[in-house]
């Protein structure tokens, strides 16, 4: 197996280890999939389609998120948001997010 396939493989299993998180970070307002598409694409998490909708709705399952339908444009957009409970969720993944990145910067630290 070539080396950038292993590190590709790798970052594939960071990425997906960390993609609620960002989801739940970046709906500080009411945002539909699409437009939810590009800002984690532009900040450097690209999420396909088929991975994105089925954690929405599987969030919005768990009560995390609301969503609502704006047929007011062009075309329908469903719009997701944090529930109350999402934030909290938010805030505590945030938490142990944040310690996990301390833990981990000790340990590579120690192995250089």
């Amino acid at each position: 197996m070539e080396r950038a396939d292993i590190v590709g493989g790798f970052v594939a299993e960071l990425r997906r280890g960390t993609v609620i998180l960002c989801v739940l970070a970046s709906l500080g307002e009411p945002t539909y999939g699409y437009s939810l598409m590009e800002t984690l694409g532009r900040t450097g998490i690209p999420v396909e389609a088929n991975t994105l909708y089925p954690l929405l709705r599987r969030l919005e399952g768990q009560g995390l998120l609301a969503s609502a339908w704006d047929t007011g444009g062009a075309k329908p957009r469903k719009y997701y948001s944090l529930t109350e409970f999402g934030r909290e969720i938010r805030e505590e993944l945030k938490e142990r997010w944040q310690s996990t990145v301390q833990n981990m910067n000790q340990i590579l630290e120690v192995a250089l």
